[in-house]
This record gives C-alpha cells, sequence and structure tokens, in this order.
C-alpha cells in the first residue's frame, strides 16, 4: 500500500473566543488580508500559493503553533508516525491530532491543496518504511 503525506498548514493557535485582534495583527505582520470563517473558529489568509499555509485557530487552550500534515491515507500515516514513536492523542471531526516523542502536537488531515500531491513524499507499506 502507498501513500503520501506532506506538511499543509502551520497554525497558530490563539487562546480566544474572538479571533478579531490576531487577525489584525497577523494580517499585518504577514502582509496579508485576512477572513475570519463564519464561525469565527479561523482566519485564512489572502493571496496564499503553495504549502504551507498559515491559518490562525481559536483555541481554549495556551496559545502555541502546530503543524497540519495533510495525507491521502490518515490511517496508513497514523501507523506511519506511531512506528516511528508518535502517538495518537484524538480523533476530532475528521482529523487525528498526534504528539511527537519531543511533546508536540501535529494533526493529521485529508488533502487540502488544489495542487494535491504537489510535492508529498510517498511511503510504502504500512509504516512507511
Amino acid at each position: 500500500m502507498t501513500h503520501k503525506a506532506r506538511i499543509s498548514v502551520v497554525c497558530i493557535d490563539c487562546q480566544t473566543e474572538d479571533l478579531s485582534e490576531a487577525t489584525a495583527f497577523w494580517s499585518a505582520a504577514l502582509g496579508k488580508d485576512a477572513k475570519i470563517d463564519e464561525r469565527g473558529k479561523y482566519t485564512q489568509f489572502d493571496g496564499h500559493r503553495g504549502h504551507p499555509k498559515v491559518l490562525l485557530q481559536a483555541v481554549d487552550h495556551a496559545p502555541r503553533v502546530h503543524l497540519d500534515i495533510e495525507t491521502d491515507d490518515r490511517e496508513a500515516e497514523c501507523a506511519r508516525l506511531t512506528a516511528l514513536g508518535a502517538r495518537e492523542v484524538e480523533r476530532l471531526r475528521g482529523w487525528i491530532v498526534m504528539e511527537a516523542p519531543t511533546g508536540h502536537r501535529f494533526c493529521l488531515v485529508g488533502p487540502q491543496g488544489d495542487d494535491w500531491p504537489g510535492d508529498a513524499a510517498r511511503f510504502e507499506g504500512e509504516t512507511g518504511r
């Protein structure tokens, strides 16, 4: 079995219920127009090309930055990364939250980019080795 994966999103987690201030700051810092989604949960930046893209996310935990890894087979990628020492934390609305052996959290998500698979790495077998 073969699957592909790549870093899709650098997600800036903002501990807030209102992304307005964070959106204003990061929009100015990145020099990109931005739009908060209808739920007020995410901010996307206009004019981005290629991957990874930057996304703001309203969260209830301490601020941090995490990566989203897009893959065409979340189960195979979860198994491959678990074999490398990561652990599954939880499953939420179609994505899998993982934790690297270093303690860094990241998410496995389905393909996000319109250029998929682009430069995604190819992995063979259950663990990709």
